[in-house]
């Protein structure tokens, strides 16, 4: 336990240094925002999808493979399918637009790209941010205290606390710079850790065993890549919802401040490839963990939530317990961090940018200086923190059933909902309006816990939205309003 704690302290160190670095480079609001546009393309890509994976990825989707088997890699496909749609066919044309609007938020570049003058989208935009972003930070935080309950045998309470303020203090001193440099530390050892861990397992088990006859024997459905449901459509639903999850790449404000950051286009075409390959190993590594782990620890009519926790979520913990030496189990306790904390770390600037530049700068003090900005900036980071931490404290303590994979998502998409229906069709299509800008943003902001709550309780049709989950119909609800109504509301000229 000591070996565990030590190495946990190195990797502590190694954030707080890289936050204190960080710190020297902050001399105005874009340094803190989005590091003064200088990032290159390395890590702008492990950045970006550090952030986008979180601990979704090293516990829920590793929980994911144990529980619905073969058919969990179409996530696998519908997030590579994401990430490369978004490096290959957007980001490079937003990146020009937000350099030349200079935005450094994404209410900026709505703002400027609109030509509105008005604030009602910056402040939709800044107040739907703000709240889905406290909705994802606080999944994040309770899937720490998850992770230090399983790994390090530390109270879920303890365990949450520890690492919320580890990741405050970082992003307190050094901002966004600090963010992108430690999601770069992170998202290498994330890499490496998921890529590893399923070769070192496959070499360790008996050469007799087979993985497909062996779910086969614990239960045949775990074969079917289609979906082991009776149903037809109940399958149809289920690959629905676990391949649209890669939707959220297509514009969301975490991932698409990266494209703002970087130094120029050249570095887009170099990062993309970057992204992908990242995407693909890591996404399937985390998914064949999991089916390893139903295999080697599950057998015939067993619940499998009774060995390898709710959800899944202990898998990654099981395992390297098994198969791994003492001290490379310390070393994955901070890999497990480092995807969570990679997307606290961003979500808490965005949201902080959302605030005191979007509402506080621009609506109401537009001559505040950028010093006095940046020390508000902090503070707002600090409070919205807290209100996270405490939704996440509610959250353990009212649904202890929880599945994380479905929980994360859940705050995934409503961020995505709300924004990657507008970054398209303001990226593609002359004819979108600011109307319909904020029409798709209400629609998707509202439609994701309507989907979640009301329609999936219906008699019928519930259970196969259910399997659907709440993204891809907001996405697709959110895109069909913000056209029809930019066609029957008046049409201002855009750049």
């Amino acid at each position: 336990m000591i070996t565990k704690f030590v190495v946990l302290a190195l990797y502590v160190a190694v954030l707080f240094l890289i936050g204190i670095v960080a710190s020297r480079r902050i001399k105005a609001m874009s340094d803190f925002y989005v590091g003064g546009k200088n990032i290159g393309f390395w890590a702008a890509a492990f950045s970006a999808r550090a952030t986008g994976e979180s601990g979704w990825l090293l516990i829920g989707l590793t929980g994911m493979g144990a529980m619905a088997g073969l058919s969990a890699y179409w996530v696998v496909l519908g997030e590579v399918l994401g990430v490369a749609i978004s490096w290959f066919f957007m980001a490079k044309k937003f990146k020009r637009l937000s350099d030349k609007y200079d935005a450094i938020t994404i209410p900026d570049y709505l703002e400027s790209h609109f030509k509105t003058k008005s604030h009602i989208l910056r402040g939709l935009s800044a107040t739907v941010l703000s709240v889905f972003v406290i909705i994802y930070v606080s999944t994040q935080i309770d899937a720490t205290g998850i992770a230090f309950e399983s790994m390090l045998d530390l109270n879920y309470f303890y365990g949450a606390l520890l690492g919320f303020f580890i990741v405050l203090i970082y992003i307190f001193i050094g901002g966004f710079v600090a963010v992108v440099w430690s999601d770069l530390f992170q998202g290498v050892l994330m890499f490496f850790g998921l890529v590893i861990l399923p070769i070192v397992v496959w070499y360790s088990m008996d050469s007799g065993t087979e993985i497909i006859s062996g779910l086969n024997k614990i239960d045949p459905a775990l074969t079917n890549i289609w979906g082991g449901n009776e149903d037809p459509w109940m399958n149809v639903f289920t690959l629905l919802g676990f391949s649209m999850i890669g939707l959220g790449f297509l514009g969301s404000p975490q991932v698409y401040v990266r494209f703002m950051s970087v130094k120029n286009e050249r570095e887009i075409n170099k990062g993309r490839w970057v992204a992908i390959v990242f995407t693909l190993l890591t996404d399937a590594a985390a998914v064949t963990i999991g089916v390893l782990a139903r295999v080697l620890f599950t057998e015939s009519g067993q619940d499998p939530e009774t060995i390898l926790g709710v959800g899944g979520a202990d898998v990654l913990s099981i395992m390297t317990e098994n198969f791994l030496p003492f001290f490379l189990v310390a070393i994955y306790i901070a890999i497990v961090l480092s995807a969570i904390m990679s997307t606290i770390d961003s979500l808490l600037v965005i949201a902080s940018s959302a605030i005191t530049r979007d509402f506080y700068q621009k609506i109401f003090h537009p001559n505040l200086k950028d010093e006095q900005l940046t020390k508000l900036s902090r503070w707002v980071t600090l409070i919205m923190a807290f209100i996270g931490l405490g939704l996440a404290m509610a959250i353990a303590l009212l649904a202890p059933e929880r599945q994380v994979f479905w929980v994360i998502i859940f705050g995934w998409s409503g961020i995505a909902a709300a924004f990657c229906p507008v970054i398209i069709l303001s990226l593609f299509w002359k004819g979108y309006t600011e109307k319909g800008a904020i029409a798709s943003m209400i629609t998707g902001f509202l439609c994701v816990p309507l989907f979640k709550f009301v329609f999936q309780n219906m008699e019928g049709i519930g259970p196969y939205l259910e399997k659907l989950d709440v993204l891809a119909p907001s996405f697709a609800v959110a895109m069909i309003v913000g056209f029809i109504v930019s066609k029957i509301a008046p049409k201002p000229s855009v750049s």
